[in-house]
């Protein structure tokens, strides 16, 4: 009996999930109330991922011992004799005392709960509520939650009535728990049978595809053209707000009861934005009375979405120009006769990386190595995602056992073969929540939300991932047990289940949710996989007028050029500025070897000479004045090195400076979502900052 496996796997959990969050949020610049409340999300999703098949392998020698006492007592009675003990079972390497896992299970399972339908949905709506105290907040957050608390208890409404009107049944603590568990699980397993309908093909299919670069281009200029799209709206829609604030302005006086309201949403406004907004002239069309209270909750409410829509678009934008850049280096590499990668744009890097990601190696690796792991990687999916749909299928079946990964399970038991158990657990598990987790963002209608690298990624968007995660891991784990047919409702047999099912409970007073919807619809997976197999939902989107990667289409091959124009503008861009940091450069160097010299002589004439007080005309500012008509006006510029249009546009929303983002701040590295010390406008305000 040892805890160190499950230690090591606490700590390892916590530390990967604080990771993450370092990667995609801004630790230093988010309120610590949402960094703190996502930490714990994550990290209670991941515990439950990775620590359940220490679980599974704690039951399956568990299960072992009950088996042996059992037969013991059968054999002792019928022989009406004391017989010997059975031999003994192999106890599991991570076996843990008998109370740890329950007490787990319970802090964390009800924690997640409590976060996901309550916490976390509260906060979010609280982040882009646009009233300005903290109980109107509250109140707008409580009605724009109303949907989710609205389908919860729906459910749980339903199976309420169920029971009240089911003779002889009546409630109790037990049941109640049940009751909540069970609507929770439905409304979970509802949304994973169609995030999986996609995913367990998409998944093998978008790495097959990503094995041909070629491919992978056109399909990028095609999602490049659309996202300038709603770019473009996103700026649009940004200066509509902008001159619905300097309307508002103009009517507010410093001395008007709202004007505190009004400059609440000024801080909410990047600097670069109101310079621009004061620069415009207002009509006199625009021009209006002082707005009412309820109109300036209102406007609040559009700028703090319209503000958080253009600095998604502008973060993907500068994400996806770099990739494209990228995946245009290496179709141009791939001819290359000496074998070393010459990407456009250098990065330089430090000095442990660079001797192991050289030129060579680098060109190797994208250029030959890279398709043929990604189509090992596809073909790695394609069979794990077999398993699952004709798992899913034929779980239900008992005897004989259909579910493959039923028969691995079965097949390790009778070897107390307890790590592969734990690793095929492992395995299944993190491919079932990739599927799950990664399809969830990618949602045409949850588009607002999104997880960028670099610490790009918004409090909205973080918080939406924590409460998704919470919601649709314990479904899936339950669904992943049934899988494996260690839940005895499912097969319809008394066996001795994991801590982790006896801690969520069944719910055996609802038989049409216990044998019917949680046995019967997962098998509607294969449905959704046939449909995205053939592309009928993208099929169906072209023809309802929402453009979609067909490929046999002319609307698609226009999007192709338009992206593929709008790449090569972003390049020339990025080469203009390339060129002018080089000139910087350059002017540097000759101005630092210049002052060197005049230096020098001057400290050989004082050595010999009485040397007459310096004018302003014989200064290092003159030298340098001198030398600055060797160049061209736009060559000079002594603000803050930028590489491109985009990262301009992104330091509008710049999140301060990181410490794994040093090397990107180089101006040989200047990348389009690289952050920056000069601060453009404000910091981002806090959850609680303007009340």
């Amino acid at each position: 009996m040892s805890v160190r496996p499950l230690l090591v796997e606490v700590i390892f959990e916590f530390c990967l999930a604080a990771f993450l969050l370092y990667k995609y949020g801004n630790v230093f610049r988010h309120h610590i109330i949402v960094t703190i409340a996502v930490l714990i999300a994550w990290y209670f999703s991941l515990l439950t991922i990775f620590v359940l098949p220490l679980d599974v392998s704690s039951t399956v020698f568990r299960q072992c011992i009950e088996q042996n006492y059992h037969n013991e007592s059968v054999e002792g009675i019928a022989e009406n004799v004391t017989v010997g003990p059975f031999p003994t079972c192999r106890e599991p390497w991570s076996y843990v005392p008998e109370n740890v896992f329950p007490n787990l299970w319970r802090v964390v399972y009800w924690t997640s709960q409590c976060l996901t339908w309550l916490i976390l949905p509260l906060m979010q709506s609280y982040i882009k509520a646009g009233d300005f105290t903290v109980r109107g907040k509250l109140k707008s957050a409580l009605i724009d939650n109303a949907i989710y608390y609205g389908s919860y208890l729906f459910i749980c409404g339903i199976l309420l009535i169920y029971i009240a009107l089911k003779p002889g049944m009546d409630l109790d603590g037990q049941k109640l728990k049940a009751i909540a568990s069970s609507a929770s699980n439905t409304w979970g397993l509802f949304l994973l049978v169609l995030l999986f309908g996609y995913a367990l093909v998409e998944v093998p299919r978008g790495l097959w595809n990503a094995s041909k670069p070629g491919y992978t281009l056109h399909y990028s200029y095609f999602k490049a053209a659309k996202l300038s799209l709603e770019k473009s709206d996103a700026e649009e829609t940004v200066d509509d707000i902008l001159e619905s604030l300097q309307a508002a302005s103009l009517a507010i006086s410093p001395g008007h009861p709202f004007h505190r309201n009004l400059e609440t949403i000024f801080q909410k406004v990047p600097a670069e934005l109101r310079e621009r907004m004061n620069r415009r002239q207002v009509s006199e069309e625009a021009q209006s009375d002082a707005p009412s209270e309820k109109s300036l909750i209102r406007l609040h409410r559009q700028t703090i979405k319209a503000l958080q829509t253009l600095q998604r678009t502008e973060t993907q934008w500068g994400l996806m120009v770099d990739k494209i850049f990228s995946l245009e280096d290496i179709a141009k590499n791939q001819a290359s006769h000496d074998r070393r990668f010459k990407p456009t744009f250098p990065t330089i890097r430090s000095f442990p990386i660079n001797l192991i990601h050289n030129p060579t190696v680098e060109w190797y690796w994208k250029c030959v190595f890279k398709s043929y792991f990604q189509k090992l990687a596809a073909l790695s999916a394609a069979v794990l995602s077999v398993a699952v749909v004709w798992s899913e299928i034929t779980f239900f079946n008992k005897s004989p056992v259909l579910s493959l990964f039923a028969q691995f399970v079965n097949a390790a038991k009778t070897k107390y073969d307890y790590f592969t158990i734990e690793l095929l657990s492992t395995v299944i598990i993190a491919y079932l929540c990739y599927c799950a987790y990664s399809t969830i963002l990618k949602i045409r209608v949850l588009n607002l939300y999104y997880l960028a690298p670099h610490h790009q990624t918004n409090e909205y968007s973080l918080i939406f991932s924590g409460m998704m995660m919470c919601r649709l891991t314990p479904p899936l784990c339950l669904n992943f047990l049934g899988l494996i047919h260690m839940d005895s409702h499912i097969i319809k047999t008394h066996i001795l289940e994991t801590h982790y099912t006896q801690v969520m409970g069944h719910m055996d007073v609802i038989s049409i949710i216990s044998d019917g919807f949680n046995i019967y619809f997962p098998m509607a997976i294969l449905a959704f996989c046939l449909a995205t197999y053939f592309s009928l939902g993208s099929r169906l989107l072209s023809m309802l007028g929402f453009q979609q990667f067909l490929g046999d289409d002319d609307l698609t091959t226009d999007f192709v050029e338009e992206g593929r124009e709008l790449i090569k503008r972003e390049r020339r861009k990025r080469q203009r500025a390339e060129d002018s940091m080089s000139r910087r450069r350059e002017f540097q160097e000759r101005f630092t070897n210049n002052t060197g010299t005049a230096s020098r002589y001057r400290t050989t004439r004082q050595s010999t000479d009485t040397v007459r007080p310096l004018k302003r005309d014989d200064s290092t500012e003159s030298a340098r004045a001198g030398l600055l008509r060797d160049f061209e006006p736009t060559d000079y510029y002594v603000g803050p090195s930028v590489g491109t249009e985009s990262y301009r546009e992104n330091t509008r929303f710049e999140r301060g400076y990181q410490a794994d983002d040093m090397y990107d701040l180089s101006a040989e590295n200047s990348r389009s979502f690289s952050t920056n010390t000069n601060r453009v406008g404000p910091p981002l305000r806090g959850l609680f900052d303007d009340i």
